[in-house]
């Protein structure tokens, strides 16, 4: 048997072993440590491992386990004929299975009217943590299926999806134009993969015509909380420290909204999200095409540009609590800006500069930069005379 065939077959029978984990929902650790004993009289206090006696889960746990398979079994089977499942059939089911959790682990949801379709997301919120990866999979399966949009966003803010669902949940949403989840993911998705960063910079760098309309809607909720911060800026009832904040998030929120287009309000997510790893983003940027790229450096050319004309402009994380102004989680810091900026130059510093099509996108980048660059050595300066007159005093 050669080598190739030997690798083909051990790969063709890791596939074919592939079964659910034996438990798939997180554990309760305070019904099965204290039962643990060692097995021998007198272990060696000394050895790498010692053997353990006791190992016995709680029987809340067994039951929910028990449920998951259950309900597992029965979406599969519904699963494999789609035309004759519906919405409100796998709503009925999802709140059925959803609620038998609930009254296991003796979580209060407060007054909900069940028949409402927002009953669903209520019960996701609560008790969604107790269903497993794999349960919650085949949920969000279920729903990109008949295009329950509302739970899969749900799905997605209560870190109900598990990395490796992303690569074909991204595919999916892109197809089908739902602009508010990939941002969504962006947001929310922890280690999203090259393939998907590309997908998702290629949608908002090359938006298609029948995107537009679910883009704009992204538009119109940064609209939304421009306005909101304008109306708190000018609020006389607010005095103080919360006036102050609401007049520093009203600049925030101007300079994170004016002058940039619906697609580019959508990359702000992408430029502050914690969960896209700097080597991935790197390895996605190397395969836009030229246009695209033209355009996200035109797109880090508006932010430095901005930064360097309202240098006033900060974080104003305290705003999102205190004034109910979200968008300002979402504002894109200088620092953000230059780190991608960087990413960008780094891995195609060559073809750009080869291409005349970027020379412009680039000196205008290299200006703002040096202008920025100027007036940080300038305040280090000032900042170094003011530490040392406070030490003389």
């Amino acid at each position: 048997m050669s080598l190739l065939e030997v690798i083909t077959k051990a790969s063709a029978e890791s596939q074919s072993l592939y079964s659910p984990s034996e438990y798939p929902i997180l554990l309760d650790p305070d019904s099965i440590f204290p039962n643990l004993k060692p097995k021998l009289d007198d272990p060696n206090p000394i050895s790498a491992a010692i053997p353990l006696n006791g190992w016995e889960i709680s029987q809340t746990d067994s039951e929910l386990i028990e449920l998951g398979k259950k309900f597992t079994t029965k979406l599969k089977k519904k699963l494999n004929n789609p035309v004759k499942f519906d919405r409100a059939e796998f709503l009925g089911m999802v709140n059925a299975f959803l609620e038998k959790i609930r009254n296991k682990v003796g979580v209060s949801i407060g007054v909900v009217d069940s028949s409402n379709e927002g009953y669903s997301l209520v019960l996701v919120v609560k008790v969604g943590e107790y269903t497993g990866k794999d349960v919650a999979g085949l949920v969000l399966e279920a729903c990109v299926v008949l295009e329950v949009w509302e739970l899969v966003g749900t799905l997605i803010a209560n870190g109900l999806v598990s990395s490796s669902c992303y690569k074909d949940l991204v595919a999916k949403i892109v197809a089908k134009r739902r602009t508010e989840l990939v941002c969504m993911c962006l947001r929310y998705a922890s280690d999203l993969g090259s393939s998907e960063l590309v997908m998702i910079l290629k949608y908002f760098l090359s938006p298609t015509k029948d995107a537009y309309d679910s883009i704009v809607e992204v538009r119109k909720e940064w609209e939304s909380q421009a306005l909101l911060a304008a109306e708190k800026a000018s609020d006389r009832s607010l005095s103080g420290k919360k006036l102050g904040m609401a007049k520093e998030a009203a600049v925030l929120l101007m300079v994170a909204y004016d002058g940039f287009s619906s697609a580019e309000l959508c990359l702000h997510y992408l430029l502050v999200s914690k969960n896209v790893d700097e080597v991935i983003l790197m390895s996605a940027v190397s395969k836009l095409s030229g246009k695209e790229m033209v355009s996200l450096l035109r797109y880090l050319g508006k932010w430095l540009k901005k930064y360097e004309r309202f240098p006033q402009a900060g974080p104003c994380h305290k705003a999102s609590t205190t004034l109910g102004l979200k968008a300002c989680d979402w504002v894109p810091k200088l620092e953000d800006v230059l780190k991608c900026t960087g990413v960008v130059l780094d891995e195609n510093y060559s073809a750009l500069v080869l291409h005349p099509e970027f020379h412009e996108e680039l000196r205008s980048i290299n200006k703002v930069v040096g202008s920025l660059t100027l007036e940080a050595r300038l305040c280090c300066s000032v900042a170094n005379v003011a530490d040392k007159l406070k030490a003389e005093v």
